[in-house]
């Protein structure tokens, strides 16, 4: 466990580095924040004052929410693995005494911790001061919501660390990654809540992953959801948790076995 620790406060060190892209970050999240408040508020005033049981001002909780969370739970992700089987990189990567998925994964979670504060608090702190945010004032919301943003974060983790690992199997990604944002972008309520969807895509979500990437932790901080029913939805993410880690383990340990170096 140690060694996964280590891995975890180099990740968060060598992240720390990069001040100017996380502030630049920061601003460019508060940004399309407002953009996307506006978008959800104008939607909202049109329809009467609530979509989807969503008043004004819950929605503008949700936006600045999901977008002080964009950056510590992982939306975009990143191709390094897919990178170091284009160069090679990767033979190193198996020959180390350490479980291939958890030493990413420990990366990636002292990535998440880093980021919390310089991308995630200010645009909190903008939509504060531009639309007021309903939060809750019991302590219960934001003790499971951390649970729920750690389980978060690996589910995101363990989706484009999939997505990487084929290629072990094929020469380009990019086809499979766009695919991939695309459906997350829609299914995981970072466009709108998935409680706007019409009835058939709504349940189609909510038997995806998707949905506990985002909405989930969202939720639960915006004390969308009461004790029990949080309860649930964190299950579920640790459900989900449970089958994507044994995808992932079965896409290394067949991947590793027919890798082909392209390159390097």
């Amino acid at each position: 466990m140690r060694a996964y620790w280590e891995l975890a406060k180099s990740s968060f060190r060598r992240h720390s580095t990069y001040r100017t892209a996380a502030v630049a970050g920061a601003f460019t999240n508060s940004v399309f924040g407002l953009i996307r408040a506006s978008l959800l508020l104008s939607a909202i005033t049109t329809a009467g004052g609530a979509i989807g049981g969503y008043s004004a001002m819950e929605a503008a909780t949700y936006v600045w929410l999901g977008q002080a969370l964009l950056a510590p739970l992982g939306l975009f992700g990143n191709a390094e693995l897919a990178g170091r089987v284009k160069s090679g990189d990767i033979a190193v990567d198996l020959s180390r005494s350490v479980n291939l998925t958890a030493s990413y994964w420990a990366q990636d979670l002292g990535r998440a911790a880093f980021d919390v504060l310089p991308r995630g608090l200010p645009p909190l702190m903008v939509g504060a001061l531009v639309t007021g945010l309903a939060m809750p004032g019991t302590p219960e919301p934001y003790l499971l919501g951390f649970v729920s943003i750690l389980a978060a974060v690996s589910l995101n983790f363990l989706g484009f660390f999939a997505i990487n690992l084929l290629s072990f199997w094929v020469l380009e990604i990019r086809g499979f990654w766009m695919l991939y944002m695309v459906v997350m972008n829609l299914l995981s309520g970072f466009l709108v809540p998935v409680t706007w969807f019409p009835g058939w895509l709504l349940d189609f979500a909510r038997a995806t992953p998707f949905p506990s990437m985002l909405q989930t932790p969202v939720d639960i901080l915006a004390g969308r959801t009461d004790g029990a029913e949080s309860l649930a939805l964190v299950g579920v993410q640790f459900l989900w948790l449970a089958v994507l880690l044994v995808i992932v383990q079965m896409m290394v340990r067949f991947g590793s076995r027919r890798l082909v170096v392209q390159g390097g």
